[in-house]
């Protein structure tokens, strides 16, 4: 199944960004210790932030953290006996709270204080929006807020938006008031679930689960539905059952930051790294043998020693300053699964991590004076029953929004051309990953038949450009270039909408063919070699 992270062109990230995820990453180029310097070479002065689509808008923007604002609950005054857990008038479950908000001084006086805590029962509103802040139900806040509840919090942006707590933990000794609550934005995707804190949660908007676990209704509601029925795209090859496993298990992000290189990068997804070294707040990688640490000393340490300065394998293609390697996972097995190790923090639904062997791996690296730095990569099944010439794909996020993703996009059907068949990506696609897959599909396509005189078929174009047929009439379809009549498709290709459509796809990479020193893979080689 292809997992496809990385940046589309600009004129297509509103679409793509409207019916997929809306994520922000932060990515800091740090500036290398001297140590590192010395050993590795790996230094860099400056710091570069680079950022996806933040939510509620299609712009590029950098979103730096804001300050957090919203209601906390007073403590318990001075005097009073404090058991079990903290309570705020009123009784009931299910129902949204209203609670005044102090944004002023804290009144040291318990009495005023009991007098601002007092709760007005309101009518409840028929809407099932997230309520803004300010607004909501009486009923009684219980602290630790329970997992499952839906709450408002306010995010980067300074701006309220409304999540369901995934888990919730809490430092012994500390009191309910201070646990830490991970969060998933209801509506964006799971790359921006975090921890926050209880005075980040707008505490007069909480939606408490029923009892049949039915959440967001209040009384005299009426009895709708709060989740939709649409199946994820993303996750299309899942049943529920395994559906509601997977996420389970990975809901809770087990490294929040990574160091590779210079780059000091946040991640977005679980990944299931040994237990040695999880969990843990920031993981340190060599970016040339991709081993992993827990701590900067013993990164310093490892670099001081590896000779390593391009990944293992071999080179089989270089342009300029990039450079492709294919690696085969069954003889370089360590290098292979650290590379799904790191690649699964940047994919919600990557599902290859040991099983390296039957795959080849094309690393694309960026080349310097200081050695091969892996930029992003795909990896390919030796053999393919289905034709796939690509399982999966991804640009690491601090080289995203640079046109990576479209040079290993068209890397992988030059090697299809190569061996003489027709490739298509693994199924199901994401839907950034069918935006990028059409975006290419697309400028190839049309090119050719801008450039045509006379007649073209559908497998004319599939021998040309190494793109399976059942792809050629999607694309065609979709740009509404296509028709069906009398049994064939004609193709109806009128140069102004050509011209339009190669203008909001941008321009293209070209893979120079005669730089490609490749020789397909032979199974029947590999297995009298593996006989011995």
């Amino acid at each position: 199944m292809p997992d496809v992270a990385d940046a589309v062109p600009e004129s297509d990230l509103s679409g793509a960004q409207k019916a997929a995820s809306k994520g922000e990453v932060a990515v800091t180029q740090r500036k290398s210790s001297a140590g590192v310097n010395d050993k590795a070479g790996a230094s860099s002065n400056g710091t570069a932030r680079t950022s996806a689509e933040a939510p509620g808008g299609n712009d590029l923007m950098d979103v730096d953290e804001a300050t957090p604002s919203g209601t906390g609950i007073e403590g318990t005054p001075a005097g009073q006996k404090k058991a079990g857990p903290t309570k705020i008038q009123g009784s009931g479950k299910g129902k949204r709270v209203n609670m005044p908000h102090n944004k002023g001084s804290k009144s040291k006086d318990p009495k005023s204080k009991n007098e601002a805590n007092e709760i007005t029962e309101k009518p409840a509103a028929e809407s099932t929006a997230p309520l803004a802040s300010g607004q909501g139900e009486a009923s009684d806040v219980v602290l630790p807020l329970e997992v499952g509840t839906k709450v408002n919090c306010m995010w980067r942006d300074n701006k309220w938006h409304q999540v369901k707590l995934i888990e919730r933990r809490k430092e012994e000794g500390k009191s309910d008031k201070d646990y830490e609550y991970y969060v998933h934005y209801v509506e964006f995707n799971r790359r921006l679930d975090e921890w926050v804190q209880l005075a980040q949660l707008d505490l007069t908007s909480i939606i408490q689960l029923d009892d049949n676990g039915d959440g967001g209704r209040t009384r005299n509601q009426k009895r709708k539905t709060e989740f939709d029925a649409t199946p994820d795209e993303d996750h299309a090859e899942f049943d529920p059952a395994s559906l509601r496993e997977h996420e389970e298990f990975t809901k809770v992000k087990n490294i929040n930051r990574i160091e590779m290189g210079k780059y000091d990068v946040e991640t977005w997804y679980f990944s299931p790294f040994p237990a040695e070294v999880t969990p843990c707040h920031k993981l340190y990688f060599c970016e040339f043998c991709l081993t992993f640490l827990r701590q900067k000393p013993q990164l310093q340490r490892h670099l001081a020693k590896c000779e390593l300065r391009h990944p293992p394998g071999d080179e089989i293609y270089r342009s300029g300053n990039m450079s492709f390697f294919e690696v085969d996972g069954k003889k370089e097995k360590i290098y292979c699964q650290n590379l799904c190790y790191l690649a699964k923090l940047f994919l919600d639904h990557k599902t290859l991590y040991y099983d390296v062997d039957l795959f080849l791996f094309y690393v694309l690296c960026h080349i310097d004076e200081r050695g091969y730095h892996v930029v992003g990569y795909f990896s390919k099944e030796k053999c393919s029953e289905e034709g796939y010439n690509l399982a999966c794909i991804l640009t690491f996020p601090q080289y995203q929004r640079k046109g990576y993703g479209k040079i290993l996009i068209a890397f992988s059907y030059e090697l299809s051309k190569k061996e003489n068949k027709v490739g298509t990506p693994e199924r199901p696609l994401s839907d950034l990953g069918l935006l990028s897959y059409r975006s290419y599909w697309t400028r190839v396509l049309l090119n050719i038949i801008k450039k045509r005189r006379g007649n073209i078929s559908i497998k004319d174009l599939s021998e040309m450009t190494a793109i399976k047929t059942d792809d050629i009439i999607s694309t065609l379809q979709h740009l509404n270039l296509i028709q069906y009549q009398k049994g064939q498709h004609v193709l109806y290709a009128n140069p102004k909408i050509v011209e339009r459509c190669l203008k909001e796809v941008g321009s293209g990479c070209i893979i120079e063919s005669n730089k490609l020193v490749w020789t397909p893979y032979n199974a029947e080689k590999d297995y009298v070699g593996y006989r011995g």
